[in-house]
């Protein structure tokens, strides 16, 4: 089922190249239902087994041969994967023309898929850095044309930066595997795990990989790329590329933190890879606020919860001075799972909006509630999800590092996390409030969107909502008495802070069109809000400029080097 689980994808565009562009799209529609069915095979024996299910390619043992193991972190994973990607090619299937060019972007696109696929489920499945390095680059590859897929120019221009910016990390992670190998002789994870100390060369090399994929991952200030080719992709690619696709380096620094190295990285390292975290999550919030069209907004709020994936290193660190798997690295994994899906839900959505209004400025979003309430009801939820309200998936995340954040007694961390549920709430109430608000006229739809592609982001969308009921204990290190109470009134409490909070945030720090219909009840409001909104947006305006300046290429490039050396000095600070 391993081999399968990476052999099934990679024959799919293999047979689509070779029957053409007329059954590429049954091919790839087909490849997706298999896939799925062999995710959930793989869930089922990893239930049945004493430990994580291991293949050997050729039967060759490691250092000589490769192995495919599956984990609970990789099976879960996997079958995350399917999901989306059963959602995505349901809401494709509609979404390219039959003819023409739009034939030709849609087998392309339809390729592409299957090729990430069996990418990602290379990555998740690998056994040694080597073939991780490898996996990671097929995924690149495959990613980098979807942005680029519709041919315009500012598509092609975003492809090429993300192209170029991607390699750079591939080097650092190369050059620190060649390290590893020259000190070791191997690169299989589990030989690694028994031998790695903590030379200098271990630590040089743990910075570069690090680095380097971070700059894969888009974590700020290494966004050079992320923001133009979210927002500039067409919608499906868009799903693939915010849910999926940075999910795969992020889970390779899992792999190579908590697997490889887990006692070389140190506090201080953990704190600085929280503290960037921490960073994405204020700018890219601030600046979703202000942008004026849905995508570009959905592509900084991807940005911010990037961030938030990487709260879980110092929360994980135990007193043992090594990273462990406890509820805190559950906890991450799960918040994970539950932005794969809610941000792809998201997105689809967000495409539903813009064929139905032939537009997305979030000013122009007034009465589109009426005339596609399934799209903005799937929008919502998803927002719900991403907020971490309960029974969420997000919201179980979020209790399980809470409760990390108190034990380790790092109480800063879970006033950030705090913090990001009521950032994640402003956009999401920003943009409901225009959607649901009234129009100056009849709005009037630009063309009819299908009601299948409206369907399939709704049901991603509640199954991210629904995550939090999922037994997650029997795949993540996550204590069985956790948030347990996902529905009671503490939940609830929690809930409506939330959303107040978020209110508010949103009234100070976003862009409003929207109409007050009786003024004159709000002139005291207004009187106190005034003074407060406009240094907000003064503040606002500031971190908008400062993003301008990191998504320079020489300002970029700067950070890149700086970070390698910042995390090399402190995880030797360390010993």
């Amino acid at each position: 089922m391993l081999v399968l689980s990476v052999v099934v994808p990679v024959s799919g565009v293999l047979l689509a190249f070779i029957l053409g562009d007329r059954y590429v799209r049954l091919i790839a529609c087909a490849i997706v239902l298999l896939g799925l069915a062999i995710s959930a095979a793989i869930l089922v024996a990893l239930l049945h087994s004493n430990g994580p299910i291991v293949y050997l390619l050729g039967d060759w043992p490691p250092p000589l041969g490769i192995a495919l193991r599956a984990d609970g972190l990789a099976a879960v994973m996997l079958a995350t994967t399917a999901v989306v990607i059963c959602a995505v090619a349901a809401f494709a299937a509609a979404d390219f023309s039959a003819t023409g060019t739009g034939r030709r972007a849609s087998s392309t696109f339809w390729i592409l898929l299957l090729a990430i696929w069996g990418a990602l489920n290379t990555i998740f499945l690998a056994g040694d850095l080597f073939t991780l390095y490898v996996a990671l680059e097929l995924l690149t590859f495959a990613a980098v044309p979807l942005v680029s897929l519709d041919g315009h120019t500012e598509t092609l221009r975003a492809a090429i930066r993300y192209l170029l910016f991607a390699l750079l990390g591939s080097v650092l992670y190369l050059l620190g595997a060649t390290l590893l190998y020259g000190l070791h002789g191997t690169l299989d994870i589990v030989l690694l795990s028994h031998r790695v100390g903590a030379q200098p060369a271990v630590l040089v090399a743990a910075a570069l990989m690090t680095t380097g994929l971070l700059a894969k991952t888009a974590l700020f200030p290494l966004h050079l790329w992320l923001p133009p080719a979210h927002a500039g992709a067409p919608t499906a690619a868009s799903a693939i590329l915010s849910g999926l696709v940075v999910k795969g380096s992020f889970f390779i620094i899992v792999r190579l933190w908590f697997n490889v190295m887990p006692g070389v990285p140190g506090f201080a390292a953990t704190q600085l890879l929280a503290g960037l975290g921490g960073a994405a999550i204020v700018l890219g919030s601030v600046v979703a606020l202000r942008q004026e069209r849905l995508k570009l907004l959905i592509a900084y709020s991807t940005l911010a919860q990037i961030g938030y994936l990487f709260l879980m290193f110092p929360l994980a660190f135990g007193p043992s001075g090594q990273l462990e798997s406890s509820g805190a690295l559950g906890g991450g994994l799960l918040q994970a799972i539950s932005h794969a899906t809610a941000k792809a839900a998201m997105f689809m959505a967000a495409g539903c909006i813009y064929a139905t209004l032939g537009q997305d400025r979030i000013p122009g979003l007034r009465g589109v509630g009426r005339i596609l309430p399934i799209g903005v009801l799937a929008f919502a939820f998803s927002g719900l999800a991403l907020m971490g309200l309960p029974p969420g998936g997000a919201f179980l995340a979020k209790e399980l590092l809470l409760q990390a954040a108190a034990e380790n007694g790092q109480w800063w961390w879970a006033l950030v996390l705090q913090a990001g549920g009521v950032f994640t709430a402003a956009y999401v109430v920003l943009v409901l409030a225009h959607a649901v608000g009234t129009s100056d006229g009849a709005t009037t739809p630009h063309s009819a969107t299908s009601r299948i592609r409206e369907l399939a982001a709704l049901a991603l969308a509640l199954c991210s909502l629904l995550l939090g009921l999922a037994p997650w204990d029997a795949f993540l290190p996550i204590p069985q008495a956790s948030a347990a109470d996902k529905l009671g009134l503490d939940a609830v409490w929690k809930m409506l802070l939330l959303l107040v909070g978020g209110a508010v945030v949103a009234i100070l720090l976003g862009r409003w069109d929207l109409p007050l219909t009786h003024p004159w009840r709000c002139k005291a409001l207004r009187a106190v809000v005034g003074p407060i909104r406009r240094a907000g947006l003064s503040s606002s305006a500031l971190l908008e400029n400062c993003d301008d300046l990191l998504r320079e290429w020489p300002v970029s490039c700067i950070c890149l080097v700086s970070l390698a050396a910042a995390f090399g000095v402190l995880m030797r600070v360390a010993y």
